[in-house]
């Protein structure tokens, strides 16, 4: 399912015919520049989640040995779930001391070491999102971050937002022309920005306060969007045989 949602803003701005600097292509009429954003929403076809896993031990060396076998354990419960390894990447690995503050000595006291290791997963069965974040709590995640949606391959949906874009920023010129006695315009320059997918929904969890008989959370995917901004540049002119009338 795809909806269009437009936005168009128009800065008015005339020039004469000599050389204008910010004009690539020299002009005869006067100069219209419109900027127009376009936006098409469609449903996601991709999930993003984080999951990591925190470990504390006295030692540096067992901190992080206790993390490894903790994450390896959470890698294979997320590939035992059908996702490729190409969809799970290590996004950082941090080992810090910990200190207590102790209120009677008013000093820190050294605790251990902590470390965690943190993944990014893909799912391309955005449905199950939900059984997939129950089931990396139960393989001893700690933290878990998103989902966040969209669209793996939004070309489709740019090249639907350019040309209406498009469409929008000629019928908006030849408007303006009508209104100041021309007849058509005729473009000079036109450039476009890409604008970022969104809206995104978000869920932050920690796996102290999920219940261990609680069912897989609710996910609703929602829609995203993507788009793209254009700025077009456009000469007002008579059409050739009114300029002939006139000189004739």
């Amino acid at each position: 399912m795809i909806r269009t949602i437009v936005a168009a803003c128009a800065a008015l701005a005339f020039s004469l015919p000599a050389n204008a600097a910010t004009i690539e292509i020299e002009s005869e009429g006067p100069v219209i520049e419109l900027s127009v954003f376009e936006s098409v929403t469609a449903e996601p076809d991709l999930a993003t989640i984080s999951a990591g896993v925190s470990t504390t031990a006295p030692t540096a060396v067992e901190a992080l040995r206790q993390n490894s076998v903790e994450m390896t354990r959470m890698i294979d419960q997320i590939k035992a779930l059908g996702v490729d390894e190409k969809d799970i990447q290590t996004t950082g690995i941090n080992l810090n001391a910990r200190y207590d503050y102790n209120r009677g000595t008013q000093r820190n006291e050294f605790r251990g070491y902590q470390v965690s290791n943190r993944v990014s997963v893909k799912l391309r069965e955005i449905e199950q999102t939900g059984r997939v974040l129950d089931a990396l709590v139960s393989a001893g995640a700690t933290d878990l971050g998103g989902p966040s949606f969209s669209i793996e391959d939004d070309e489709a949906a740019k090249d639907e937002a350019r040309k209406r874009a498009v469409e929008r920023a000629q019928e908006r010129a030849q408007a303006y022309a009508a209104m100041l006695g021309y007849d058509e315009v005729r473009v000079l320059e036109i450039s476009e920005s890409l604008r970022g997918r969104g809206p995104v929904a978000d869920v932050a969890m920690r796996s102290a306060m999920v219940a261990e008989a609680a069912p897989a959370p609710p996910v609703q995917p929602g829609m995203v969007s993507t788009g793209v901004s254009i700025t077009i540049k456009f000469e007002m002119a008579e059409d050739d045989e009114d300029a002939e009338e006139d000189e004739g």
